[in-house]
């Protein structure tokens, strides 16, 4: 079956740093787009950055460009979301989502807190 396991969340001070990591399993890795997403209670779920498939194309909000850097290991069906220079606003559940003609599927989230 379709599992997309996050890990590395946490508590962090303002101005450090994190690395999420997704492994992915039960469909083709290598031929979808991934990305990362996060959200916030009472807010939309928001896409934080994107990555394709064969050209590892990277896609970010403008509210990280310059802070975080996603890419991916195709071998390891693992993607990854390095955040630099966190900030108290970057403070969400991170999900990831994979994307392949139409069909969509996302992880169970996990929590980033950015705080003194």
């Amino acid at each position: 079956q379709v599992q997309l396991v996050e890990s590395g969340g946490g508590l962090v001070q303002p101005g450090g740093s994190l690395r999420l990591s997704c492994a992915a399993s039960g469909f083709t890795f290598s031929s979808s787009t991934m990305s990362w997403h996060r959200q916030t209670p009472g807010k939309e779920r928001e896409l934080v950055a994107s990555i394709t498939s064969v050209f590892r194309l990277p896609n970010y909000a403008d509210s990280v460009k310059g802070r975080f850097t996603i890419s991916r290991d195709n071998a390891k069906n693992t993607v990854y979301l390095q955040m630099n220079s966190l900030k108290p606003e970057d403070t969400a559940v991170y999900y990831c989502n994979s994307r392949l003609a139409g069909t969509s599927y996302w992880g169970q989230g996990t929590q980033v807190t950015v705080s003194s």
